[in-house]
């Protein structure tokens, strides 16, 4: 048959408009995003003909046309499931929140709120109001102040203390983390200055104090976060810096990046970094992020002395970082978690923490169960998961991954390579993010919540069934 024998049977756009499953979609999608579509489609039929190629049947086109629109459609940012085996996960968007704290942002995000409305005097009030006294309660800070995120914070922050002044800092500190965030950048941006002192693997108070000048304004500690320094190593502790700060009429500021509330130990992790400790050894400002081990939105927090949080809250650079009402309302309930001691149970991140291997290995059985008929080797194996989001580095967890190995030769020839087999999960239409190590995939259950289980598992399955 010739081509142009062929081109008389392409159905014309309206008879393809007509099929029930087309009309469907324009009453969900609109006209003119179904036209183009079935345009574009019937156009690339029309070439393939020309070139030779068998035609595609009705039945197909309208099958391709459904697709282009739901492709087209598709939302940029949707969900993920995280079976990498990072809890924190910067790239898939940090910490999950409780299913309280979604709630509480969806509530003020489709309806009118206080949020900047002081209820009993009936006039104009302040978002900064909302979590003082959650904060001061956890913390025991006498004030607190939250932005849009830990970087933003420690900006206002040395913006409002030490503008045009000297901002001294270890040079073991002056880090560079996820993002291209680099603490002398931000200084610089502050309109601080910064001055280094001591080695990159030694600092002791002495360097802090001949470094002080009369433009000194702020002492700077900066928590590590993603990397760790071991070996012939010293450093200055907080209660030293406390000491000398106090002692020269100067400001401390303790960056601790990732926040912590509850102590990571109990779950066979490392030490962190704890935001009371910081408050109690006296530290004039502690800042840190909502969306890491606190287990939040994205947001910065800030608590401290109140005559520090008041000139941070006063500053026009606050205006620019503030929170929204979204994440104002979800940082407001993961806060509660902690104020209920609840946070174990109800936080995601703390969640994923805190799961046994057992619970965990369990869960793998199920899964190894669902997966028995896909044309692939499914087997479980231990692995190890991390925290990340710049916590807890070099620190590893107990963990159980689905692993999936490239067909044989009886298998399917499209998922003959471990990255054939990853891409397959990740173009799922909820995609599944694995990781790949000694030649097999792994789908690692720590960072996997029980109540995903099920999607996921459905997810593999249409990814890999052939």
């Amino acid at each position: 048959m010739s081509a142009h024998h062929t081109l008389r049977d392409l159905p014309s756009v309206e008879r393809v408009l007509a099929s029930p499953p087309i009309a469907a979609l324009i009453g969900e999608h609109g006209r003119a995003i179904v036209v183009d579509q079935a345009r574009l489609v019937l156009a690339e039929e029309r070439a393939a003909r020309l070139a030779g190629r068998p035609p595609a049947g009705f039945d197909e086109l309208v099958t391709g046309i459904e697709r282009a629109i739901r492709l087209v459609e598709r939302r940029n940012l949707r969900q993920v499931i995280n079976g990498a085996g990072v809890i924190i996960h910067t790239n898939l968007g940090r910490a999950l929140l409780s299913a309280e704290a979604a709630a509480a942002a969806s509530e003020v995000a489709t309806s009118y709120s206080n949020l900047e409305y002081d209820l009993e005097e009936g006039e104009r009030g302040s978002r900064h109001v909302h979590l003082k006294r959650l904060l001061t309660e956890l913390t025991g800070a006498e004030d607190g102040l939250v932005v849009n995120n830990n970087a933003g914070a420690v900006l206002l922050a040395l913006a409002a203390l030490a503008t045009g002044q000297e901002i001294v800092v270890s040079r073991s500190q002056a880090i560079e983390i996820g993002g291209g965030f680099r603490i002398p950048e931000v200084m610089q941006q502050s309109g601080g200055r910064l001055v280094e002192v001591g080695t990159t693997n030694r600092t002791y108070p002495a360097d802090y104090e001949r470094a002080i000048t009369p433009e000194t304004a702020i002492l700077l500690r900066v928590h590590h976060s993603n990397f760790r320094i071991i070996g012939f190593t010293h450093e200055t502790s907080l209660e030293e810096l406390v000491e000398l700060a106090g002692r020269r009429g100067l400001r401390l500021v303790d960056d601790l990046g990732s926040g912590c509330l509850v102590d990571p130990t109990q779950f066979g992790l490392g030490e962190e970094p704890i935001v009371q400790d910081s408050v109690k050894a006296g530290a004039d400002l502690v800042c840190f992020s909502g969306d890491k081990l606190l287990g939040g939105p994205q947001a910065g927090l800030i608590v401290g002395k109140a005559d520090a949080v008041r000139l941070c809250a006063r500053h026009p650079l606050a205006r620019a970082l503030r929170i929204d009402k979204m994440s104002l309302a979800a940082m407001e309930v993961t806060l509660r978690h902690y104020r209920r001691g609840e946070a174990i149970q109800k936080i995601p991140v703390w969640r994923m923490i805190a799961a046994s291997p057992a619970e965990l290995e369990s869960r793998g059985r199920q899964w190894i169960s669902h997966l028995s008929d896909i044309p692939l080797t499914v087997n479980l194996v231990a692995s190890q998961a991390t925290v990340g989001g710049g916590s807890l580095p070099g620190e590893a967890l107990s963990s159980w991954a689905v692993a999936i190995e490239p067909a044989t030769a009886a298998g399917s020839p499209a998922l003959g390579d471990c990255e054939a087999i990853a891409r397959a999960l990740r173009s799922a239409d909820r995609p599944v993010i694995s990781r790949i190590e000694r030649d097999r995939v792994l789908i690692d259950l720590r960072t996997i919540l029980p109540e995903d289980d099920e999607p996921a598992i459905a997810g593999v399955r249409r990814a890999l069934a052939g």
